[in-house]
C-alpha cells in the first residue's frame, strides 16, 4: 500500500484545542489570542511574564548538509525531534519558519514537516497562516511609496533619485519583476527610475520583525531603516521620512508568535522568515524566547546547511538576541551525500537518479567530505552536534556506518539514524536522547566567529575562508565602493548576511562535496541598517526566485467539497 501523502496525514488527526498547548506553557487565557480553535497568538507581555518566572530551557539548533534540491528533511526532523524529546519524557516545544508562497507554489512546496513529523493545520501553516507575511509586505512597500511620493511632492529632504536603496516586495517567486522601471507614463505618475523587488520573506522588515525583542524595539529598528542617500551621500532613514510609525502599526499584531501544534500534541510557535540564501533564514528572537520560556528543551531551525543559516544563527540572530544555543543538529541524507560523492544527480520534479538507490558506502564516504565540514562548521561556534541520519527505505546499513564513521572523526558527539518520517516521535527517540544529552553537556565555549570592530571586508572574508573553505575574496568596485560608504556612515561594527547559493559550500551551486582552490566575488553590499547587518551578495545570487517549468501551483486546487488538493 503506498504511502499516505502529508497532506491526508495532517487530515486524519484531529488538532488538540490550541488553549489547551497554551494552558500547558503556561500562558493565561488574556495572553492568548485565538484565530480559530487550532492556532492562535501569544503576546509579549505573556512572554515577559513567562520569562521572569520560568528558568530557561535548553536550546537547540538544527542545520544540515549542503542540501539537494529535494532537501534534506531538515523541517521534517526538526519537528521529529521535538516529538521524540517528548516521546522521552522531556517537555520540548519546536520553533520553526513560516514559508513563503513563492516556494510553495513553485518547486519545493510546502515547509511543515513532512510523514509524520508536521506542525498543524497543514494548509494554514504554508499558505497564509495569520497573515503575518502580507502585514510585512505592506508595511514594506508602504515605504517604498512614502519615498517616490516624497520625491513627487518637491523632495524636500534632497533624495538622490539614483539613491533610492528600498525595492519593493512581493511573496510571489515572479523573475519578471527582478528589475523594474517605475513612474512611467508622465509627471502624474511620479519620477522615473530604475528600482527591483525581491521576494518579501528577503525584505529587511522580515530580518527586524525576526530580531526585535517587543513592540517598540521593532519601531526603533524600523526608524532606523536606511531607505536613500541624499546627494551628498548622507542616509535618508524611515524616521526622517516619517513612515516608520506607521509601519510599525501594520504590524502590532504580526509581531506576536503563532502557537500551533505538532502532529502528536506538542507546542509549535511558526513566526518569520525563511530563504537563509538571500536572508538570514531563522524564525523570531521572540518566538524562541516564548518557547524557552514554557519549555525544558527547545528544537528551532536555521536554513539549509551550516554554512549558511547556522552561521546566521550564530553570528546574526544570537549576536542580536544574547541567547546560547547547547547544541546543535546536523542533519544527512544517503542520496544527499552519494550526490555529493560524485554519484548521480539530483534534479526536482524529475524522478530519482537510480545510481542513488544503489548501496554505495564508498560514494557515501567521498560525499562525507561536505558532512564533516560542517561539522567542523559548527564547532567554530564552540557548540556541540549530533548528526541525525534521515533514513529512506532504499539506504543500506554499510551506508549508514560510512556516515558514522566520517562525522564521529570530524567530531560529532553522535551519529543517530532516525525514523521519524514514517514513525513520528517514536522514531525520533533515539536522536532525542542523544541531543538530550549534547544539550545537558551545553556549549561551555560558544562564542562568534568574528567581533563587531573588525571591518566589513574582513568579516566577509572571515566566513568565506573559514566557513566555505575559500581561499579568498574579490570584492568587485561597485561591492568595495559601498563597503566604503556603509564604513563612513558608521555602519562597519554591524555583522553580515551572506547571500550565496545553497547548493555548494562555495558561491558556485556546481562545486559539491568540499571543494577548494576557489575565491569568492562579492558582486554587492546592501545595508539593513534597521535589522542590523549588511548583505553581501555573492556571485550571481538573486533576490527575486523565478517560477521553474513545471511550478507546484500547476497541482494545486479545490476539489468539490472546497477542500485544498495537491499541497505537499
Amino acid at each position: 500500500m503506498a504511502f499516505p501523502s502529508d497532506l491526508d496525514i495532517a487530515r486524519s488527526v484531529t488538532p488538540r484545542p490550541i488553549t489547551e498547548i497554551a494552558h500547558e506553557l503556561g500562558f493565561r487565557d488574556d495572553e492568548i489570542e485565538l484565530y480559530g480553535a487550532a492556532k492562535a497568538k501569544v503576546t509579549v507581555e505573556g512572554i515577559r511574564r513567562l520569562e521572569a518566572e520560568r528558568p530557561r530551557g535548553k536550546y537547540v539548533v538544527v542545520t544540515a548538509i549542503t542540501p539537494t534540491p529535494l532537501g534534506e528533511g531538515k523541517s521534517t526532523t526538526t519537528v521529529g525531534l521535538a516529538e521524540g524529546l517528548n516521546v522521552i519524557g522531556k517537555r520540548a516545544t519546536v520553533a520553526i519558519r513560516q514559508p513563503s508562497l513563492g516556494p510553495v507554489f513553485g518547486i519545493k512546496g510546502g515547509a511543515a514537516g513532512g510523514g509524520y513529523s508536521q506542525v498543524i493545520p497543514m494548509e494554514d501553516f504554508n499558505l497564509h497562516l495569520t497573515g503575518d507575511v502580507h502585514a510585512i509586505g505592506a508595511a514594506h512597500n508602504l515605504a517604498a511609496a512614502f519615498i517616490d511620493n516624497h520625491i513627487h511632492h518637491g523632495n524636500a529632504l534632497g533624495i538622490d533619485p539614483n539613491g533610492v536603496l528600498w525595492p519593493r516586495v512581493l511573496d510571489i517567486s515572479d523573475r519578471a519583476l527582478r528589475d523594474v522601471v517605475v513612474g512611467l507614463g508622465g509627471r502624474e505618475n511620479g519620477y522615473p527610475r530604475q528600482t527591483q523587488f525581491v521576494i518579501t520573506v528577503a525584505s529587511e522588515v522580515m530580518a527586524i520583525l525576526a530580531l526585535a525583542s517587543d513592540l517598540q524595539d521593532l519601531r526603533a529598528r524600523l526608524s532606523r531603516v536606511v531607505l536613500a542617500t541624499r546627494r551628498d551621500g548622507s542616509p535618508v532613514t524611515a524616521e526622517d521620512l516619517k513612515v516608520a510609525g506607521a509601519m510599525t502599526v501594520l504590524l502590532r499584531d504580526a509581531i506576536k508568535p503563532n502557537l500551533l501544534q505538532t502532529l502528536e500534541g506538542g507546542p509549535a510557535f511558526v513566526h518569520c522568515g525563511p530563504f537563509a540564501n538571500i536572508a538570514h533564514g531563522n524564525n523570531s528572537v521572540i518566538a524562541d524566547r516564548a518557547a524557552l520560556a514554557g519549555s525544558e528543551i527547545v528544537v528551532t531551525e536555521a536554513g539549509f546547511g551550516a554554512d549558511m543559516g547556522a552561521e546566521k544563527f550564530f553570528d546574526i540572530k544570537c549576536r542580536a538576541s544574547g541567547l546560547k544555543p547547547d547544541a546543535a543538529v546536523i542533519v544527512a541524507t544517503i542520496r544527499a551525500l552519494k550526490m555529493h560523492g560524485g554519484v548521480g544527480r539530483i534534479v526536482a520534479g524529475k524522478p530519482l537518479d537510480p545510481a542513488l538507490l544503489e548501496s554505495n558506502p564508498d560514494a557515501v564516504r567521498a560525499g562525507a567530505a561536505n558532512l564533516a565540514k560542517q561539522i567542523e562548521n559548527v564547532a567554530a561556534f564552540g557548540v556541540p552536534s549530533v548528526v541525525a541520519i534521515n533514513l529512506f527505505p532504499t539506504d543500506a546499513e554499510p551506508e549508514i556506518e560510512a556516515i558514522r564513521e566520517v562525522a564521529l572523526q570530524a567530531g560529532a558527539r553522535d551519529a543517530v539514524v532516525a525514523r521519524h518520517f514514517t514513525d513520528g516521535g517514536a522514531g525520533a527517540a533515539d536522536l532525542a536522547t542523544a541531543v538530550w544529552d549534547a544539550a545537558e553537556a551545553g556549549a561551555p565555549d560558544f562564542h562568534l566567529l568574528y567581533p563587531d570592530e573588525l571591518p566589513l571586508r574582513d568579516k566577509i572574508e572571515t566566513i568565506a575562508t573559514r566557513l566555505y573553505g575559500a581561499d579568498g575574496i574579490d570584492v568587485l568596485p561597485a561591492a568595495a565602493k559601498q563597503l566604503a560608504q556603509y564604513e563612513a556612515m558608521g555602519y562597519g561594527r554591524l555583522p553580515v548576511c551572506m547571500a550565496k547559493t545553497q547548493y555548494s559550500l562555495s558561491h558556485d551551486a556546481k562545486l559539491l562535496g568540499r571543494p577548494s582552490g576557489f575565491r569568492v566575488p562579492i558582486r554587492e553590499i546592501r545595508l539593513s541598517a534597521g535589522a542590523g547587518f549588511v548583505t553581501a551578495i555573492l556571485g550571481d545570487m538573486r533576490t527575486m526566485p523565478g517560477l521553474n517549468s513545471k511550478p507546484g501551483g500547476e497541482r494545486i486546487d479545490i476539489d468539490a467539497d472546497g477542500n485544498v488538493v495537491g499541497l505537499f
